[in-house]
């Protein structure tokens, strides 16, 4: 599993820096393809991520690298999404139901809880 945090709200640009990150890192495994079952966010619908995996695409396809194929889940069918499951999981194991716990602390534990490493969190991108 490939965890990465946002500084800020999960729009556009952080999306398409985590796409880069992802399809970077899985590029130097020699993973071709990667699939993306997504829901309708916002974020992963706007016409910006679109145009940069559209792009992304046609770049792999001359240079090589890593492929995204976005598979679109139909609305509110959060079941048909294999994430999910991950993520109620993770929530139950790290969550403290006495007190809400600080941002760095839940970024700690989900780390520890996924075996991923704890990267600097993307940044917002400018307009």
């Amino acid at each position: 599993m490939l965890l990465r945090f946002a500084a800020g709200r999960p729009v556009s640009g952080v999306t398409c820096a985590f796409l880069a990150w992802a399809a970077e890192r899985l590029a130097a495994e020699r993973v071709r393809v990667l699939v993306l079952v997504w829901d309708n966010a916002g974020w992963h619908v706007s016409r910006a991520v679109r145009a940069w995996i559209a792009d992304h695409n046609r770049r792999t396809k001359l240079t090589g690298g890593c492929r995204l194929l976005v598979c679109r889940l139909p609305s509110r069918s959060p079941w048909l999404n294999p994430i999910e499951p991950k993520w109620a999981h993770g929530k139950r194991a790290v969550a403290e139901p006495e007190h809400k716990l600080a941002g760095d602390e839940l970024k700690r534990r989900l780390c520890d809880h996924y075996r991923c490493p704890l990267l600097a969190p993307l940044a917002q991108q400018a307009a």
